[in-house]
């Protein structure tokens, strides 16, 4: 039986003892689905494990985990998605053993990646399929962790074995960041971490009461993908339909075939997802396709803009999505993943907010036509955590209205950064203590809280400061692509380089549009109109404007552009653009 009316969900301290309970109790009920697209047109082949199978799995491969590593140990998770990625992760939880959630090698363009967090996890074992052995055994080469291939080890090895008592503090999973500011970093996440988080995110969505279905295309690796297609479906004992980013990537529209045919449907994308398919899915595509039962299509970009709600919503609205479906977020890895978020049915909060007061630090209201309004939306209320906004260098609590890096607290909050220094980032405290006692996490993001909201506007580190003004990059990077056709959206970086007389100069390295050749294009003009446009709109003149051809831009291994690695190879000359000074003409 597999009815839709959600179980009994008990308060389990871990992951392991939640999948334990529903193999218990709704033991043929269906706990994760991987749809597989073997060719260019297909509608998916679905392959599902129930609780109890997924249990029988676990146990398994906990057991040969625990005979290949000691407590403690860090295992690395190169499986491709699917089921056995899940398997994987819980069974190294499960083990008492520390899992580090990658992918394969063949991810494009992440192979030093790969290699750098390898070297900083050091794991013992290396958990991956028979389908991705060969290129995980030719990455590591001699003398690397021993390999485990979770496919190909027998039920029989988890018959006899007791499960391990684990401590709801110890880690259970390191979960690297996606360096789009910096290097990578693992965040010591503890069992007690992930199982707070998953109650608090489904709280947060009004799941906890509800049915749901949980459908993920976004990668297992990332914190996001991990905690909606994992720890909170199996915190819930609710199904999860899980498909492979590249299906997604290649045919936008099977991610909304999905959503259509799993009512009760929750899913999580970033922006470019959502005008991706506003711009690929077409009519014939739209054609029976209903969308009317989707719950919560969460939205976690920072900043989240009311212009791709807007257009998704009235791309769809002739398939039944109602409009407050939309569900715009705020979250990080430091914090497991989720921290505010808006609930579902209620509507956009929008906000207009002048641009210069903006980056003077103030959030004064503008006239949503101005062009020089800053159009943002409300990622809602703390999902079971305290959130503050403080200002960065005297520690002060700021009052509504000014903005200030965002200060969280939390059972959800991290133990630290594996390996390295952590207490300036995890042990914060304010100037006088009675104004929010105890540690708190810095997360270097930039907001403000607007009719008792969380606004997110920018990132600490990745502000430009030119003439003593700050410029926001996403918000000079909206601009760009709307400059020029040109310009592929969602894939260029703004930053500040070295300038003359000790200051510092903006400059704008960006993708052209793949129905472009770069050879037959009028680039001169396009750098004009991408002047022209930053200019009137942001009183910035860019020292240089690089167009590249598209999949140049570096992006992290969560789909981000990394502003940082951009940066840093552009000062190296690899975009073959030339720095000048602020100040030249144009």
């Amino acid at each position: 039986m597999d009815s839709r009316r959600p179980p009994l969900a008990p308060a389990c301290p871990t992951l392991p003892e939640y999948v334990r309970h529903w193999a218990e109790t709704t033991p043929d009920r269906r706990a994760f689905t991987f749809v597989e697209h073997p060719a260019p047109h297909s509608r998916g082949i679905h392959r599902t494990l129930t609780w109890h199978r997924l249990d029988v799995r676990v146990r398994a491969l906990a057991a040969r985990l625990a005979d290949e590593a000691g407590p403690g140990d860090r295992v690395a998770l190169l499986c491709p998605q699917g089921t056995e990625y899940v398997t994987a992760f819980l069974a190294t939880l499960t083990a008492g053993l520390v899992a580090v959630p990658l992918y394969t090698p063949g991810l494009p363009g992440h192979a030093d990646r790969l290699a750098g967090v390898l070297a900083d996890a050091r794991p013992s074992v290396v958990v991956t399929t028979s389908r991705a052995r060969d290129e995980v055994r030719d990455f590591l080469g001699t003398g690397g962790p021993r390999i485990v291939v979770a496919d190909e080890v027998p039920d029989d090895d988890g018959r006899d074995r007791q499960p391990v008592i684990l401590d709801p503090g110890a880690p259970a999973y390191l979960q690297y960041t996606s360096g789009s500011t910096r290097a990578p970093a693992g965040v010591e996440i503890s069992h007690g971490n992930v199982v707070a988080n998953a109650r608090q995110a489904l709280a947060a969505y009004g799941l906890d009461t509800r049915p749901m279905t949980s459908v993920g295309w976004l990668p297992l690796y990332h914190d996001m993908g991990l905690v909606l297609s994992v720890a909170a479906p199996v915190a819930r004992g609710a199904l999860s339909v899980l498909m492979d980013p590249a299906a997604f990537l290649h045919e936008p529209v099977r991610w909304l075939r999905l959503l259509a045919a799993h009512p009760n449907a929750v899913s999580a994308a970033p922006n470019f997802a959502y005008d991706y398919c506003v711009a690929t899915v077409t009519a014939d595509q739209k054609e029976g396709l209903r969308l009317d039962k989707v719950t919560a299509l969460i939205n976690g970009s920072e900043p989240v803009r009311p212009g791709t709600a807007d257009r998704f919503h009235t791309a769809f609205a002739g398939q039944g999505l109602a409009p407050g479906t939309h569900c715009p977020s705020y979250g990080l890895a430091e914090a497991t993943v989720f921290v505010c978020a808006a609930r579902p049915g209620e509507p956009l909060s929008r906000f207009a907010l002048d641009r210069d007061a903006l980056a003077a630090g103030k959030a004064l209201p503008a006239r949503p036509d101005d062009p020089r309004a800053v159009l943002l939306a409300g990622c809602g209320t703390p999902a079971g955590q305290r959130v503050r906004v403080a200002d960065p260098v005297t520690r002060v609590p700021l009052p509504e209205g000014e903005v200030g890096e965002i200060w969280v607290q939390g059972p959800n909050v991290g133990r630290g950064y594996w390996n390295r220094e952590s207490q300036e980032v995890f042990g914060a405290e304010f100037a006088d203590a009675t104004a929010g006692p105890g540690r708190w996490l810095r997360t270097g993001d930039l907001g403000t809280v607007l009719e008792g909201q969380l606004v997110v506007t920018g990132r600490l580190k990745d502000l430009i400061i030119v003439d003593g003004r700050n410029h926001y990059p996403q918000d000079v990077e909206a601009t760009v692509q709307e400059a020029h056709e040109v310009v592929r959206r969602d894939r260029l970086a703004a930053f500040a380089v070295p300038g003359g007389a000790g200051g510092e100069c903006a400059v704008v390295v960006a993708e052209h549009a793949r129905t472009a050749r770069l050879a037959e294009l009028d680039v001169p003009a396009v750098v004009r109109a991408v002047r022209g446009g930053v200019s009137a709109r942001h009183g910035l003149r860019l020292a240089d404007v690089v167009l590249v051809p598209p999949g140049t831009v570096p992006r992290t291994s969560s789909g981000k552009v990394s502003r940082a690695l951009t940066r840093a190879r552009y000062l190296e000359g690899a975009f073959g653009g030339q720095v000048r000074a602020a100040g030249a003409a144009e």
